[in-house]
């Protein structure tokens, strides 16, 4: 081989370029706080239609970091990856993250694969020192949380 070939790889950045001053963000401490935040960001056109996964990541002292839109599904389900997940987490120095979907249904009861993936994301979560604050389901006119219920 070739000593050219072996620096023919791709280089990767990372960046992460926040607007806004920490003490300027929303402060996160209640799931209603969340649920309010979330709301704000939400299509909610949509919010009785598609299935829809997003995440807020904070900073240690709970400051929204930023709202990612993790996924767009169907009428019954949406995906949420943890490669995919943790990425983001890590790349914009989150100490913790509050995940989310939507029913269109409008029941708010945690499904046994939402109760699976967040048990999943929570372990991945423990093993990078991130803490999974809570998964919200949301609704239009309300929401679920899962710390609050014991399902994390």
């Amino acid at each position: 081989m070739e000593q050219t070939e072996f620096f023919n790889v791709a280089e990767v950045q990372l960046s992460y370029k926040p607007h806004f001053k920490a003490q300027e963000r929303p402060q996160i401490s209640t799931s209603q706080q969340a649920y309010k935040v979330l709301l704000n960001s939400w299509d909610i056109s949509l919010i009785n239609y598609l299935e829809q996964a997003k995440m807020i990541l904070l900073n240690r002292n709970n400051r929204v970091l930023g709202i990612v839109n993790l996924s767009n599904g169907g009428s019954a389900s949406t995906v949420m990856d943890t490669r995919v997940v943790f990425a983001i987490a890590l790349k914009s120095t989150a100490t913790s993250i509050i995940l989310a979907h939507n029913h269109p249904s409008g029941n708010l009861k945690p499904s046994s694969d939402d109760i699976r993936i967040t048990e999943k994301l929570k372990q991945a979560a423990k093993l990078l020192d991130i803490e999974l604050h809570d998964h919200l389901i949301i609704s239009d006119n309300g929401y679920l949380s899962m710390a609050e219920e014991n399902y994390i």
